[in-house]
């Protein structure tokens, strides 16, 4: 007597089962896939504004001593007098620092008399105060700090009364 093999054939549920698994994990693919794929958007538009911020910051450093040297001009202008030449240049600076400022360049507003703080300002020499209610108050501010967003790209170099 031969033994025969006899496969089992399928039931209709157990096909049904069977493609209802492979439904599932092929839509568990698909949201891993998805998944990944927002991750990767995010990342990359992350990056991506990284770059331009990054590409601009180093323009504006670079654009920072002519603005510098734009305000001592400026400045040596108004000693001599002549309006024309005072009115012209004035648009021109104008122009410069309002474009700066559309690409996110702002000053950072140091005056004579705010209180000291290592965190937004670079010391560059202290002197002995006059009145002790100076001590740690600015007296003199001798370069111009500058921010780009919410960022400081340069610190505004200050003199310190101690």
């Amino acid at each position: 007597m031969t033994e025969k093999k006899s496969k089992k054939k399928p039931t209709l549920k157990d096909q049904i089962n069977e493609l209802n698994q492979q439904v599932s994990d092929e839509k568990d693919k698909f949201l891993r896939l998805f998944a990944e794929f927002e991750n990767y958007r995010k990342r990359t538009s992350k990056e991506r504004l990284e770059l331009f911020k990054t590409a601009s910051q180093e323009l504006m450093i670079a654009l920072l001593p002519i603005s510098d040297d734009m305000d001592r001009a400026l400045l040596e202008f108004k000693k001599s007098n002549n309006n024309d030449l005072i009115q012209g240049f004035e648009l021109i600076y104008s122009k410069f620092n309002e474009i700066l400022k559309s690409k996110g360049l702002n000053e950072l507003k140091v005056k004579k008399g705010d209180k000291f703080d290592p965190e937004s300002h670079e010391a560059i020499t202290q002197i002995k105060a006059e009145k002790e209610k100076n001590k740690g108050k600015i007296v003199d501010v001798i370069e111009k700090g500058f921010l780009l967003g919410d960022k400081i790209i340069r610190y505004p170099k200050v003199i310190v009364a101690n």
